[in-house]
């Protein structure tokens, strides 16, 4: 029997042999130095360029220490309209962007939206006014919204499930470096104010928007499509790892087709999924665009507080690459989660019980440290529980859209009017990771009770060898065939 489906007609002995050679799976030591093959080619460049993402898109708080309102003339919640206005349209990009990720190639997509963005980034240290404020923070996120899930979905279309997690992470932690890499910056240019006839919160943007753009123009070299295509990959090598692949997703479809986006769309497991990113972005967006301006309120200088915002990003760094590292190892997500939502709670209870400066620093560690790795961990979780290929992308696009309707409401968590403590804001960040920790151990109960319940259908079922008819049937069911198992 042809195993690979892939014999036409009758080879020699020796090219038989050669054939079946390739489809066997590897060794585990062969199979490790495979993905090691793809972290080096893969993760490194989708890191950097998320890295500039973020980078871009949260830099706005640094350079509001520099004088960003006054030179404006900013009023009021001007400040934080402006915050606001990119997030409708980054989450309006997100769905068709990842079905544009799907219909070209990842290198011409990736590509575009980076160039795009740069020059908005640049554009926005050339404005005058509230108005033109508003409007590159427009271009920002229409052009930015694709980059987040449409990396997320490339990662699955190498990966198997158990390895996206760790993966996501590494490139997820690009956010954290960018944190403490934007106050790092932000420090340094603070002493080109004046150079050129451009304020210190000018060149900020100019000059990380020039970064990006030359960045985004050695993209469509750097990023390698799909594995049937990879260069830097041997003829066994892409048999291997699309093997894999198939084997990980068994026979559920990867073809282009309306039904499946309309599967995720109706899919209420996915909307829970959205609900517990929403309130896991909701305090990441809040710290990246307040936190040095939270810690300039402990009593600290502007540039002490650019410096001082680093920390909390490098502690939160180093648990959202282990903590991930570790969930792949463990095949679990649900208690990772639930764990790290705790560390968060507390954080923001020291931000809220105390009025030591120091205690209040150490609030903002933790915090940091309790909400970034929730979005790697639940990212993971979601796309594993997606059969299919488009019904993932699509899924992955919904739960980064309702993320980003997190970061609508951080842009109005912390107002001028509630400094210096901000206990307000503080306390609705206590509550969406409440919120979070309720749905996240409900999803947790019920993805074990499913698959509970699936193992006892199959156990009165039987094994039984399913016809191609069969298959096609399955197919076109994703995650509800019943051999498929949740991740919990």
């Amino acid at each position: 029997m042809d195993p690979g489906g892939i014999f036409k007609s009758k080879e020699t002995s020796r090219a038989d042999s050669i054939e079946v050679a390739e489809s066997q799976p590897y060794d585990e030591h062969g199979t490790k130095r495979l993905l090691r093959k793809l972290d080096w080619h893969i993760l490194p460049f989708m890191s950097l360029i998320y890295l500039l993402c973020f980078l871009d898109r949260t830099n706005i708080g640094n350079a509001r220490l520099d004088n960003l309102e006054q030179d404006l003339r900013l009023r009021g919640i001007q400040y934080n309209d402006c915050l606001a206005i990119l997030f409708p349209f980054y989450i309006a990009a997100e769905i068709p962007s990842n079905m544009m990720m799907k219909r070209l190639r990842p290198s011409i997509w990736l590509t575009f939206i980076m160039v795009c963005w740069s020059a908005a980034m640049i554009g926005q240290g050339f404005v005058t006014n509230y108005s033109g404020l508003m409007a590159t923070r427009v271009v920002l996120g229409v052009f930015e919204g694709g980059l987040f899930p449409g990396v997320n979905y490339y990662i699955t279309q190498w990966y198997c499930r158990n390895e996206c997690g760790f993966r996501m992470a590494l490139f997820f932690s690009a956010a954290t470096l960018a944190g403490a890499f934007g106050g790092i910056l932000a420090r340094g240019i603070a002493e080109m104010s004046g150079v050129g006839g451009l304020s210190a919160w000018q060149w900020i943007f100019i000059l990380e928007g020039l970064l990006s753009i030359l960045v985004s123009f050695t993209a469509y070299w750097a990023i390698y499509d799909y594995p049937a295509t990879a260069r830097f990959l041997s003829e066994p090598e892409r048999s291997e790892v699309q093997r894999r692949l198939q084997q990980d997703s068994r026979h559920l479809s990867n073809e282009f087709d309306i039904k499946y986006v309309w599967q995720a769309i109706k899919d209420w497991k996915i909307y829970i999924h959205m609900l517990i990113c929403m309130a896991g972005f909701c305090p990441i967006y809040s710290i990246a665009l307040f936190l040095p301006t939270i810690i300039r309120n402990m009593g600290y200088t502007s540039n002490t507080a650019q410096l001082m915002s680093v920390p909390p990003y490098c502690v939160a760094c180093v648990f959202t690459i282990a903590a991930s590292w570790y969930a792949d190892r463990v095949r679990q997500r649900g208690i990772f989660l639930l764990a790290f939502q705790l560390i968060g709670i507390l954080g923001f209870g020291l931000l809220v019980g105390s009025t030591s400066s120091s205690t209040q620093y150490a609030g903002t560690i933790l915090a940091a440290m309790g909400i970034y790795p929730q979005i790697p961990l639940g990212l993971a979780w979601n796309s594993s529980n997606i059969g299919g290929s488009l019904k993932r992308g699509t899924g992955i696009a919904m739960q980064v859209m309702g993320g980003n309707c997190g970061g609508i409401i951080a842009s109005y968590v912390y107002l001028s009017r509630d400094g210096p403590r901000y206990t307000t804001g503080h306390s609705i960040l206590i509550g969406f990771i409440g919120m979070a920790f309720f749905l996240t151990l409900f999803m947790t109960l019920w993805c074990r009770r499913e698959n509970a319940r699936r193992d006892i259908v199959a156990s009165e079922a039987g094994i039984k060898e399913l016809t191609e008819e069969q298959k096609a049937l399955e197919a076109e069911l994703a995650d509800n065939v019943p051999w498929f198992r949740y991740t919990v």
